[in-house]
Parts: structure tokens; sequence; C-alpha cells
């Protein structure tokens, strides 16, 4: 099973790849737009995770080519700014799902299979599941890297009071 994952955070990205490969697939990593197209044509990945928002470009524009190039793969995105607009759109341009960041390898799995009860017999019995302050503290840590440590943009794009945000970010939950 070839996955392509398209994820400008090198990090995440080699997460992710450390997480499938345990579970079978082979991954291949990119980091734009170009390179992920090529690599569809000529590794013919059986599914590809987008990021929807790369450095200094969208992968929404590359859905409609990659579905082109292998109507057969599942195409799942994955976004730190999920929005029902958004989700509508990837969707529409052939999309098969829409995931927001940070995503556990159980719900992955399960989108990528397209079967929950698959993908929890799939799921490695090691790996903890986040708790909510957990997956908060990395959703808050995400949108902050995306404003470069502007705490107001944060803020406003959390829908969050200013103060509310530096009270959390002084807060760390455990094992985040």
């Amino acid at each position: 099973m070839k996955l392509l994952i398209v994820e400008d955070d090198e990090i995440f990205a080699n997460t992710l790849k450390r997480r499938l490969e345990k579970h079978g697939y082979d991954c291949l990593h990119v980091d734009n737009n170009n390179d992920a197209l090529l690599a569809c044509h000529r590794h013919m990945p059986d599914f590809i995770l987008l990021d929807m928002k790369l450095a200094q470009e969208t992968t929404l524009n590359i859905i409609t080519p990659l579905r082109k190039l292998r109507p057969n793969s599942r195409i799942i995105l994955l976004t730190g700014f999920a929005s029902i607009a958004t989700a509508v759109e990837a969707i529409k341009l052939g999309a098969d799902d829409y995931l927001a960041k940070p995503v556990d390898t159980q719900t992955l799995l399960a989108t990528l299979s397209d079967s929950k009860a698959g993908a929890i017999e799939l799921a490695d019995d090691n790996e903890q599941t986040l708790s909510a302050e957990q997956v908060e503290w990395q959703h808050i840590q995400q949108v902050l890297k995306a404003n470069q440590g502007n705490i107001s943009a944060t803020a406003r794009q959390l829908s969050m009071h200013r103060r509310t945000l530096q009270r959390k970010l002084q807060k760390k939950p455990p094992n985040s």
C-alpha cells in the first residue's frame, strides 16, 4: 500500500511516516505541490495525505490533477485550519475525506481504510490516545507557529481572548 504524504512540517511528516509504516504503508514524503504531482505520477500511490496549507501554497488546487492521475487513490486533506467551507470545497474538488490536525493514528487509519472497525484492530496497543488538553495544546501550538508566534493573531484565529490564550500557553499538559 503506497502512501504519499504532502506536508511542509518535516517533524509532523516524519511522525506520520513512522506511524503509518508500522501499519504496513510504504510512505513517500514531499513538501510542495510540484513534487506532489511528480511523485504521484512516478510512484502511483494508493493513498494521498495532503496538508492543506504549505509554506507558500495551498494543496486545494492540486486535488483535481491528483484525482485525474490516480482516480482510485484515496485523497485525504489534513489541516490545522479546519472550516466547513474548506471541507466542502476539498470534497467538491475530489478529496475523499478531510481531517483536522492534530490527528491521532487510530482516526487516520480509520479514514484511510474507510472502516472504523478495521482501523481499531490495526491500532498500535502501545500508542496512547491524546487527552483533550493535549490535543488542544498541540492545536494551539500549530496555530501559533502558523502565525509566527504572534499571540494576538493566534487568539483571533482561535476565537479566544488574548489573556485566555496566554494562560493556556503557561499550562502545558503532561506528555505534550
